[in-house]
């Protein structure tokens, strides 16, 4: 081979080669951006009426007992209402382009059901870059808090309802923290839905009734007991430590209750 034609295929060799880089690069760019980009959709039937929905819903009193942040201040949001039927809140956008926007749709049924169908969409941020794909792990935490609000309207319509959340120390974000966990409160996984289980946290009141949700092959608990629903979170797929979130509905001191739950999770992981 001649030296011009080898300099023409070395040539030709590194400009297929940039061509492909700068397509991969391309795709990698446009999944990105789909990544940052999300709507998640679902459907639950509610053994309740549409007044009562709404109420769980629309006010803070009622979003205490299943929602994941019933407390978040709703200044700068964007609310449409339509009383017993439409619900539909966005959060301001943020300097990198990033928002939420929450539609709750009601409609009923002949059996007195009420048909509540949640979308949950949004944009993640210009500068949203993480590994894990925030669509699919959302929406397995919406299945968990759209069965809480099953939950609550089934077993537990009408009563006070006081939402309490705790996070672990920044070590129980590493692999065995949620066996840790498990071994400290007295119960070993996998757990299945309708379960008999006694939860023993030392320093606080132990805890007797029902596995009421479980995701087979995560690590995650939730228990129904006579007066709430108590979770816990593993949550180190997203760089996070474990966390607690419990809906109980009973006259509870809310500070001294998240403390109590707080200091056992920092002797737990101590």
């Amino acid at each position: 081979m001649s030296e011009n034609a080898e300099n023409a295929e070395n040539a030709e060799n590194a400009e297929n080669a940039e061509n492909a880089e700068n397509a991969e690069n391309a795709e990698n760019a446009e999944n990105a951006e789909i990544r940052r980009s999300f709507e998640i959709r679902k459907d639950v039937v509610l053994e309740a009426t549409p007044e009562q929905v709404w109420h769980a819903i629309a006010t803070q009193e009622g979003q205490a007992a299943w929602s994941p942040d019933p407390y978040e201040s709703m200044e700068g949001m964007e609310v449409e209402e339509e009383e017993n039927r439409r619900l539909a809140v966005r959060t301001p956008e943020a300097e990198n382009g990033a928002f939420h926007a929450f539609e709750y749709l009601l409609s009923t049924a002949d059996d007195g059901t009420t048909t509540l169908t949640f979308v949950h969409s949004g944009y993640l941020g210009d500068d949203w870059d993480a590994e894990f794909d925030f669509g699919e792990m959302t929406a397995y935490g919406w299945d968990m808090y759209l069965h809480t609000l099953a939950q609550y309207l089934r077993h537990f319509a009408g009563r006070p309802a006081v939402f309490v959340t705790a996070q672990g120390p920044e070590s129980s974000a590493a692999p065995g923290a949620w066996a840790q966990l498990m071994e400290a409160l007295g119960a070993e996984g996998p757990f299945a839905q309708g379960q008999r289980l006694r939860l023993a946290p030392e320093g606080l009141p132990v805890l007797e009734g029902v596995v009421d949700f479980a995701y087979p092959g995560y690590d995650f608990l939730a228990l129904r007991t006579a007066d709430g629903l108590y979770r816990f979170h593993e949550m180190s797929a997203m760089g996070m430590p474990l966390a607690i979130g419990h809906y109980l509905y009973e006259d509870v001191d809310r500070e001294a209750t998240e403390q109590a739950w707080k200091d056992w999770l920092e002797r737990v992981f101590s």
